[in-house]
């Protein structure tokens, strides 16, 4: 009985400490300077770590593991200037070895595979997981990882876990709970609060630090807010700081619970897997919505799968034909704290979350950019890639013209034939044929 008793006073004991220390903070939205304090204390700790790694580790390791972010110099040039050099006015047999360079650059380095594997980062973050280009350098920096592990397996996994579970087992109830409200101005505030509140919880279960910029253009009801994807945890983010209606596929499982808890209290836009590849009748519910300017502003990932955090790639045009007004959100993780990327094709999502939940923490900055809207002339794929486009460059992205769908499909006939239509114009307009 004594063994049950002391358990449940340190439950009890700990279960106080989390509700008033950080549940009910974060619930307000206020702060104790307890993260804060936190986050001094971690760079200071990576900055000491970084220079003892810098210190340990000889010169050419350091040009060897920067040299390893990009193995090619590529040749940027078109395909005119790079055959120039290589051939006269005529077919040239010599032609097959621009063709050959160009396809062993790719099997070695292309442009897409690499934007779904992690992030690089400069100098190691003490973290087991990135710590590919470095071994043992000094007992007291092996101490400090030790530490570190201890630190975050034994004291952040735990409570990271309790403050996840309150926040979503209080959105299922909340939510369902407001569902039962008729119609009107009361659910709708009840319903945002929910949505505010729990996601602020969820943010705070990994330790989340967000800087939120020009909040003069955050989205407004009856728009499309469309933001680069980089994390499912991408919603959390820009739900702590603002509501929004969800585009998605309907899920089974934790999901599916939680995705009809939250219909019931606020218009989100779920699918089934059938309708999803039915556009016509995406457009239309889409179109419905944004129809009605009391309703919240739509939030879609146009890109439509996780890209790692370095590059923005295709926008799908779908999101870009049903009108309105579009409103660019750009977001950028911080890897030196954590590595916030999906690979959903090498982690399901449990053993992501565990990955996210014992990193140091999540931090991220967010740019809301000024509305736009579809120029006269402009069709859906042009406007597509402007906001691309925007998003790429306020948030020190590469722009990237390929589609996110080469995460698991074969590259499409019409790429190959392009270029193959396109050395046939230099052939033709030669006089080769």
């Amino acid at each position: 009985m004594e063994g049950a008793e002391l358990a449940g006073k340190i439950l009890s004991t700990w279960l106080m400490l989390v509700i008033g220390l950080i549940l009910l903070p974060s619930a307000f939205g206020v702060s104790l300077g307890i993260s804060e304090m936190y986050m001094k204390i971690l760079v200071k700790t990576l900055e000491w770590a970084t220079i003892r790694i810098e210190k340990g580790v000889s010169k050419e390791s350091v040009l060897k593991n920067s040299a390893s972010v990009g193995i090619i110099q590529r040749d940027e040039s078109p395909m005119e200037k790079g055959l120039s050099g290589l051939r006269g006015r005529d077919f040239e047999l010599s032609d097959v070895f621009y063709f050959s360079k160009k396809g062993l650059e790719a099997i070695v380095e292309d442009e897409v595979t690499q934007r779904f594997s992690s992030e690089e980062l400069v100098s190691w973050n003490l973290l087991t997981r990135t710590n590919v280009n470095f071994h043992y350098i000094s007992l007291r920096l092996t101490m400090v990882w030790v530490l570190g592990v201890l630190v975050r397996y034994c004291v952040l996994l735990p409570l990271r876990v309790t403050l996840a579970f309150i926040g979503i087992s209080l959105l299922v109830l909340g939510t369902t709970l407001v569902g039962q409200l008729p119609d009107g101005s009361l659910k709708n505030w009840l319903s945002e609060l929910v949505h505010l509140t729990c996601c602020r919880i969820c943010v705070r279960a990994l330790s989340g630090t967000i800087h939120y910029h020009n909040k003069q253009y955050r989205p407004q009801k009856g728009g499309i807010c469309v933001a680069n994807h980089t994390s499912p945890i991408d919603v959390l983010i820009l739900t702590t700081d603002g509501c929004y209606a969800m585009v998605g596929q309907v899920h089974g499982g934790l999901m599916g619970i939680i995705q009809r808890a939250m219909v019931k209290a606020c218009p989100h836009v779920w699918f089934e897997r059938s309708e999803m590849k039915d556009r016509h009748l995406v457009t239309k519910r889409l179109k419905e919505h944004i129809a009605d300017k009391k309703k919240l502003p739509i939030l879609i990932f146009p890109e439509g799968t996780c890209i790692n955090n370095t590059s923005v790639m295709m926008f799908k045009k779908g999101s870009f034909e049903i009108g309105g007004t579009i409103h660019p959100v750009a977001i950028k993780y911080n890897p030196q704290f954590g590595d916030a990327f999906w690979n959903s094709s090498k982690y399901n999502m449990v053993s992501y979350l565990l990955r996210m939940m014992t990193s140091w923490a999540i931090v991220c900055d967010v740019w809301y950019m000024p509305p736009m809207t579809r120029e006269e002339g402009e069709d859906a794929v042009q406007f597509a890639n402007r906001v691309k486009s925007a998003i790429a460059v306020q948030g020190g992205l590469t722009e990237l013209p390929w589609d996110g769908g080469l995460k698991r499909a074969k590259v499409k006939d019409t790429f190959k034939e392009e270029q193959q239509k396109n050395y046939s114009k230099m052939i033709v307009g030669n006089g080769s044929l």
